[in-house]
C-alpha cells in the first residue's frame, strides 16, 4: 500500500504542474474580459431574512481572466436587451450554500481558469440564503451571473431520510427544478455539484450531443446497479418493472448537461417528485437525491466521457481511505462522498489529491 500512496502523491503534484502551468495549457492566453456591469437578479420573497453573517466568510478576489483571441466578444449582447437569453452563452448551474460555499467558489474559479472563452459562461446560482450575492460579486467582481432563490419549503415535505444527513438537505433537490427556475430561454444547461474542480474548457462539455435524450452524463454500467434500491424495491414488481424496458446504468448527478426544453416538455419534474413520494411511504431507497434519477433516465442517458467525472475522490473521510484517479484522462475532479478536500487540508491530513483542489481554493477566514 505504501507504493500506492506514494505513487499517487507523485501523480498528484505532476497533475497541479500540468494544471497550473500557462506553458502546459492548450489554450493559448487571451484577451481580458470587461466588466459587464449586470444588473442585480437576486430573487428573493421579502420576509426572508438573510441567515448568513457577511463577516462571516472571506475570499481572496479571483484574477482578471482573459479571452482568448478567437473569441467572439458577446458584452455587447450581454449590456443590451439579450442579456441571460443570448444564444451564444454557455449555461452552468451550482448550488450556493454555507457548507459548501467553500467548494462552490473553487469550482467557478477553476472553470474560468480553464475556459478559453471564459465571458462566454453564465452562472446560474440556486440559494436557499439571502445574501450570497454579495460574497460571489465582490470575489468575482466580472462574473456573469444570477442568483434564484428555492424555497426549501417546496420539498421538505417530500424528503425521505437518508444514509447521510447532509444527502437531506433541502438545496440538494433544487436541480430537479431548473426548468422552472431558469428563464425559458435558457434551452440548456450544465449541472455542476460544488465540490469538484474542472481542468478543462467547460465548452468541450457543453457541446456534447444529446441525441434524442433530456440528459447526459458519464455513465458507469459496471456498478452493481441493485444496491441502489432496497430489498422491497427490487421484491415489488410494480416498482421494479420501471427497468423492465431498458438497460439501467449508474450515473452520478453531480455532472450532467441537462436539456431543459425536453424536460419542459415531457415534465420530467413530477415524475421525480412522484418517486420520491412513493418513497415516503414504500422506502425503496437509502441514499438522498440519487435514486429518483436513475428511476426516471437510467437507460435514457446519453453517455459522455468518463473524463467528465472522476468521481469519488472524497471517498469515506476515514484515514487511509484516499482514492487514486480512474484510468485514463481527467476533464473534471470529483470529491463526491464525505470527504472534502477543504476539510481535509485544513485539518492538515489531506489525501494526494487534494493538492489538485488547492489552487483553486480562494477561502480566507476574515478576522
Amino acid at each position: 500500500m505504501f507504493w500506492v500512496t506514494k505513487f499517487s502523491g507523485f501523480f498528484a503534484a505532476a497533475m497541479v504542474m500540468i494544471v497550473l502551468s500557462p506553458s502546459l495549457q492548450s489554450f493559448p492566453p487571451a484577451e481580458a474580459i470587461r466588466s459587464s456591469h449586470l444588473e442585480s437578479y437576486l430573487r428573493f420573497p421579502s420576509q426572508i431574512t438573510p441567515a448568513v453573517p457577511l463577516n462571516r466568510f472571506s475570499f481572496r478576489k479571483a484574477p482578471v481572466f482573459r479571452n482568448a483571441g478567437e473569441c467572439t466578444s458577446n458584452d455587447r449582447r450581454i449590456l443590451g436587451k439579450t442579456g441571460v437569453c443570448d444564444p451564444s452563452l454557455v449555461h452552468v448551474a451550482i448550488t450556493l450554500d454555507v457548507e459548501y460555499l467553500r467548494g462552490s467558489i473553487a469550482a467557478v474559479h477553476s472553470i474560468l481558469h480553464h475556459s478559453r472563452c471564459p465571458e462566454s459562461v453564465f452562472f446560474h446560482f440556486l440559494v436557499s440564503e439571502t445574501n450570497l450575492e454579495t460574497l460571489v460579486r465582490s470575489t468575482f467582481p466580472q462574473l456573469k451571473f444570477k442568483v434564484y432563490y428555492f424555497d426549501p419549503e417546496r420539498v421538505r415535505n417530500i424528503i425521505s431520510t437518508s444514509v447521510r444527513q447532509a444527502l437531506e438537505q433541502p438545496l440538494n433537490y433544487a436541480r430537479n427544478y431548473l426548468a422552472d427556475l431558469l428563464e425559458p430561454c435558457v434551452s440548456r444547461v450544465i449541472y455542476l455539484d460544488s465540490d469538484l474542480v474542472v481542468v478543462d474548457d467547460i465548452s468541450k462539455l457543453w457541446s456534447t450531443s444529446l441525441g434524442s435524450k433530456t440528459i447526459g452524463a458519464p455513465e458507469y454500467c459496471h456498478a452493481n446497479f441493485t444496491k441502489y434500491f432496497t430489498t422491497s424495491f427490487w421484491s415489488e414488481p410494480r416498482f421494479s418493472g420501471t427497468f423492465s424496458s431498458r438497460k439501467p446504468c449508474y450515473f452520478n448527478t453531480g455532472v450532467m448537461v441537462i436539456d431543459l426544453k425536453k424536460w419542459r416538455r415531457v415534465g420530467y419534474t413530477k415524475r421525480i417528485e412522484k418517486w420520491m413520494d412513493i418513497q415516503k411511504t414504500n422506502r425503496i431507497y437509502e441514499l438522498g437525491s440519487l435514486p429518483p434519477y436513475l428511476l426516471v433516465f437510467a437507460g435514457h442517458v446519453a453517455p459522455i466521457e468518463h473524463r467528465w467525472n472522476q468521481h469519488g475522490l472524497g471517498g469515506d473521510n476515514v484515514k487511509g481511505s484516499c482514492r487514486d484517479l480512474h484510468p485514463g484522462p481527467v476533464s473534471l475532479l470529483h470529491w463526491s462522498g464525505s470527504g472534502k478536500p477543504w476539510l481535509r487540508l485544513d485539518s492538515k491530513e489531506p489525501c494526494p489529491l487534494d493538492s489538485l483542489w488547492a489552487p483553486y481554493d480562494l477561502y480566507g477566514f476574515s478576522s
